[in-house]
């Protein structure tokens, strides 16, 4: 790779040159119509068509079908399963999942995200899991193996 230095430094290609000056005569290449062509809607001045336009055709936006629909109030959730929990249990040893360690084991993509356990796989050790949900097979399976299913946001009963 060569040195780079003040005697060796050059513009990147095309920052050197003129912007496109239309209407400036015949000896610019691009006078008399200035490459708005002949007649027609472009051609005419205050001239600016919407974005999908196909010059009266019916557009493709409009062309294809609308199928579906699409839930606004959808709640998506990051799933856990309980054998990427016996898995994370055998490397790290018998720890309580809150979600600060999920965050920080990587297995929630954004931090505010909801994360829901479900029961892929067994597990044989107790282990505590903090979670916006469980599935009922998942929730029996940890209590199973003396672990704890803690559901975050729900309020204890006195």
């Amino acid at each position: 790779m060569a040195i780079r230095n003040l005697s060796n430094l050059r513009a990147p290609k095309k920052a050197n040159e003129n912007k496109k000056r239309v209407g400036r005569g015949m000896g610019s290449g691009m006078g008399k119509t200035s490459t708005r062509g002949h007649k027609g809607q472009g051609s005419r001045s205050g001239s600016s068509l919407m974005r999908g336009f196909e010059g009266g055709q019916m557009p493709l936006h409009r062309r294809l079908p609308k199928r579906g629909f699409t839930n606004i109030f959808r709640v998506e959730y990051t799933v856990l399963g309980l054998d990427r929990v016996a898995e994370l249990v055998a490397e790290h040893g018998a720890i309580e999942f809150t979600l600060e360690k999920i965050v920080e084991l990587n297995l929630l993509r954004r931090k505010n995200g909801l994360i829901k356990v479900l029961k892929n796989g067994e597990i044989s050790s107790p282990v505590t899991i903090h979670a916006h949900k469980f599935s009922k097979s998942a929730k029996e399976a940890i209590e199973k193996a003396g672990g704890k299913a803690i559901v975050i946001g729900e309020v204890a009963a006195a």
